[in-house]
């Protein structure tokens, strides 16, 4: 079993961990380090147990926290997934019905005789042009 030296507020602790985890104890140590020196920074100098009892609280605290944010964010997430579900299960939606308006027979057949003006009179202005 290895042993690591950590240091944590500025006291070194010789510490046994499984074959492999150093870095992880290591991380974990940097943590409580990292609250350590926060209390020291406000506190001062205090005795080792107390120093790291405060520390320890103030990482479960964080770890609280993260925790209460992880339920949080799984709840939308299931919230998310569920409707997701629903909206996959429902039936697809009818395609909107687009009614094309009836053109009245009198407006295509005055169309119709406009047109045949107009080529009329193209055919008389190529005539003229050619002419």
């Amino acid at each position: 079993m290895p042993e690591v030296t950590i240091m944590i507020g500025g006291r070194g602790f010789e510490v046994s961990c499984q074959e492999g985890e150093e870095s992880y104890l290591r991380s974990a140590a940097r943590m409580l380090d990292e609250e350590a020196q926060v209390l020291a920074d406000q506190i001062g100098r205090m005795p080792e147990a107390r120093m790291l009892l405060m520390a320890g609280l103030m990482l479960a605290d964080k770890t609280a926290a993260v925790e209460d944010r992880i339920r949080e964010v799984e709840a939308t997430l299931a919230e998310r997934e569920a409707e997701l579900a629903r909206l996959r299960a429902a039936p697809r939606p009818e395609p909107e019905r687009v009614e094309v308006p009836v053109v009245p027979t009198t407006v295509t057949d005055t169309l119709a005789e406009l047109a045949a003006r107009a080529e009329a009179l193209a055919a008389e202005v190529e005539e003229k042009a050619a002419g």
